[in-house]
C-alpha cells in the first residue's frame, strides 16, 4: 500500500504542474501501476456548455478523458516523460452535469518503446452508466530513437 500511495502522491504532485488540471481540481483519487482514477469537481457556473440544461461542456469532458490518460501513462512508466496525444476518440454517450463531478478510469492497456495505447471511460455518480467512453494513442517523446 505504501509503493501505490507514493505514486498516487507523485503523481498528483506532477498533475498540479498543468496549469488547467490545477485550476479545474482535478484529483487522483487511486493510483495503480497502469491505471488511474480522476475526479474533477463540479463547476456549474464556469463549465456548463449549456446553461439553460447544465450540461457540462464536452471539450471538458475530453480534457478530463485526456489527463486521465496521461496519468495513467505515467504510472504505467512508473515515473515522468513527454508525451503527446496522438489521437484520441472520445464516445458521447449521454450529456454530462455541470452540478456534478465527473469521474475517469483510465488504463494503459498496451506499451511499446515509442507509443502508449490507453482506454477510459468517464462518469459521474454510477460507473455502470458512463458519460463517454475513449480511447486513445500517446507518443512517448523522450524515447531513445532506434
Amino acid at each position: 500500500m505504501s509503493r501505490l500511495m507514493t505514486l498516487l502522491e507523485s503523481l498528483q504532485r506532477a498533475h498540479d504542474h498543468v496549469a488547467y488540471a490545477r485550476e479545474l481540481g482535478m484529483r487522483i483519487l487511486e493510483a495503480e501501476p497502469a491505471s488511474i482514477l480522476l475526479m474533477m469537481p463540479p463547476n456549474a457556473t464556469v463549465l456548463s456548455g449549456d446553461t439553460g440544461r447544465g450540461w457540462l461542456a464536452t471539450g471538458v469532458t475530453t480534457s478530463v478523458i485526456d489527463s486521465a490518460c496521461g496519468v495513467a501513462l505515467h504510472a504505467r512508466l512508473g515515473g515522468f516523460e513527454q508525451i503527446a496525444t496522438l489521437d484520441l476518440r472520445v464516445d458521447y454517450l449521454r450529456p454530462a452535469r455541470a452540478d456534478l463531478a465527473l469521474h475517469c478510469r483510465a488504463e494503459c492497456y498496451r506499451l511499446t518503446r515509442t507509443m502508449a495505447f490507453l482506454r477510459a471511460t468517464a462518469y459521474q455518480d454510477d460507473p455502470g452508466a458512463p458519460v463517454a467512453s475513449a480511447c486513445g494513442s500517446f507518443m512517448r517523446l523522450d524515447a531513445a530513437p532506434p
